[in-house]
């Protein structure tokens, strides 16, 4: 129903091999199925945090991430038509939703590699900054390679494709954030 198996295909496509996007269903149960944790974290928080008498706050930020999580399938479906691939988008967009939750297990060994790296005495700032430009160049690719397996388009319009759905995440992360502070300034 979902797919033979989410994770190994996660892992699968982390390692390069270009099976893994077929571990991911591809149907609207299997993508809103991958689309339910992305969603019911934030929710839990919403209502944590509205309990605490802070619902508008709590709201706007549950609407960004829903926004931010629809914002991906919806890219991803508008971009395979341009591509004349709208029979993979579905499968595609599995893949990206299912794939955001290898951010765990890279955070962990990011930590570890840190540590190491300290303790070898290369500066905590420094290996800081080596390590988070080291964790988004792999996301990229990471993101460019599920793209590419899933919609089946060569490099460069894989390419271009992670690069504006991105930048449309990322506006619509931000921007919340960047309105609230100009409403308060004035």
């Amino acid at each position: 129903m979902f797919g033979s198996n989410v994770l190994k295909g996660v892992f699968l496509l982390a390692r390069g091999k270009a099976a893994g996007i077929a571990e991911f269903g591809n149907s609207n149960d299997a993508l809103l199925a991958s689309m339910a944790p992305l969603i019911a974290f934030p929710l839990v928080a919403t209502v944590i945090i509205g309990l605490q008498g802070q619902v508008e706050p709590a709201v706007e930020s549950f609407l960004s991430r829903l926004c931010v999580v629809l914002a991906v399938s919806v890219m991803t479906q508008a971009l395979a038509g341009l591509a004349n691939r709208e029979a993979l988008w579905v499968r595609t967009a599995t893949a990206l939703n299912w794939s955001f939750w290898l951010i765990i297990p890279l955070l962990l060994l990011a930590g570890f590699v840190g540590a190491v790296m300290v303790s070898a005495g290369i500066p905590q700032t420094l290996a800081v900054y080596i390590l988070i430009a080291a964790m988004g160049a792999y996301l990229f690719w990471f993101n460019w390679f599920t793209v590419h397996c899933g919609l089946q388009v060569g490099v460069v319009p894989a390419i271009g494709i992670v690069v504006l759905t991105n930048t449309i995440v990322l506006l619509l992360s931000v921007a919340p954030l960047m309105i609230d502070q100009v409403m308060a300034g004035h």
